[in-house]
């Protein structure tokens, strides 16, 4: 196992996309696999019979918090927003801060992708493998963020955090099918860009009430400008900031921050396409890819293949 097993594989060198535990489990991993593939080469999609979810997207109002401090699964938003609640991973042991996977959504097949933490180099790399596969399935992409940007610190550079989040920002803007995304949560810094923010032109972005958008969140943007002062300061020779001058700094910096990174500031700029009730973020998603899916989809084999890791 510590020499080509399968949890060396599946977990840390990202080689292995799925884990079973016995011939049958992986006789039954095989045949969802082989049934998410197009049945034909020029199929457009491979729709399913629409069905409820297993557990009621009104849970979705219990599940995540207006305080976005507070953790949560993102699996929990996927089964109340997916047909049946069914969900087929992609590298599920590999780069867990970031969950992808198949679903389809009124029958529509799409490809998941949705944050549990911010992105390391694995999740990077994660990301571009599923993007790419999603790309050569003519299977529309939706992202579900809620994302601080990336890992920082010199052991992430020097492990290829820029090079890989590159693989991951360079598929999602070179991806010729439909994009869709979903604000659920945060919305900081260059992870907005990873994973499908305004600028990489989704077909559709929509916040949820509770969401925050911005370069990045009030209380860090605060410490940045302290520990800027306190640079200055200590060059003139001068003393650090007292707790009375961090306190008149961070109160209107956070205040600022709260205020135009607001759901509703947001949507009052045009810089979304709407504020949706969580509960019926699955209705619109329906509508949303049955408009997208009456333009044709371009072919995705006029790009590159798909990177391994």
């Amino acid at each position: 196992n510590e020499l080509g097993g399968p949890e060396l594989h599946c977990a840390e060198s990202g080689v292995s996309d799925y884990y079973a535990d016995s011939d049958e489990e992986c006789i039954e991993m095989i045949r969802k696999i082989v049934g998410n593939l197009p049945e034909n080469e020029k199929a457009k999609l491979t729709m399913t019979p629409v069905e409820e979810p297993a557990y009621d997207p009104k849970e979705l109002y219990g599940i995540v918090s207006s305080d976005l401090s507070k953790p949560y699964d993102c699996r929990e938003i996927i089964a109340r927003i997916a047909d049946g609640s069914k969900f087929l991973e992609f590298k599920e042991m590999f780069g867990p801060t970031l969950v992808t996977g198949w679903a389809n959504i009124h029958g529509y097949p799409v490809g998941i992708l949705a944050n549990n933490g911010i992105l390391f180099s694995d999740s990077a790399q994660k990301a571009t493998q599923f993007i790419q596969l999603c790309d050569k399935r003519k299977i529309p992409l939706l992202f579900l963020q809620n994302i601080n940007g990336f890992i920082i610190g010199r052991e992430y550079e020097a492990g290829g955090i820029t090079k890989n989040g590159h693989k991951m920002v360079n598929a999602v803007s070179t991806a010729t099918v439909p994009k869709f995304t979903v604000i659920v949560g945060a919305s900081f810094g260059a992870g907005n860009y990873a994973m499908c923010g305004r600028g990489y032109s989704p077909r559709f972005l929509w916040m949820w009430p509770n969401a925050q958008i911005g370069v990045m969140g009030g209380a860090q943007a605060a410490d940045v400008l302290i520990k800027i002062t306190n640079d200055q300061r200590k060059r003139a020779d001068q003393e650090e900031m007292t707790r009375e001058e961090v306190d008149f700094i961070k109160e209107p910096v956070i205040g600022a921050a709260l205020k135009e990174g607001n759901a509703y500031y947001s949507t009052s700029q045009l810089w979304d396409d709407g504020i949706i009730d969580p509960a019926k973020t699955r209705d619109v998603l329906g509508l949303a890819l049955s408009a997208a899916l009456n333009a044709p989809l371009r072919d995705g084999d006029e790009g590159f293949g798909v990177f391994r890791m």
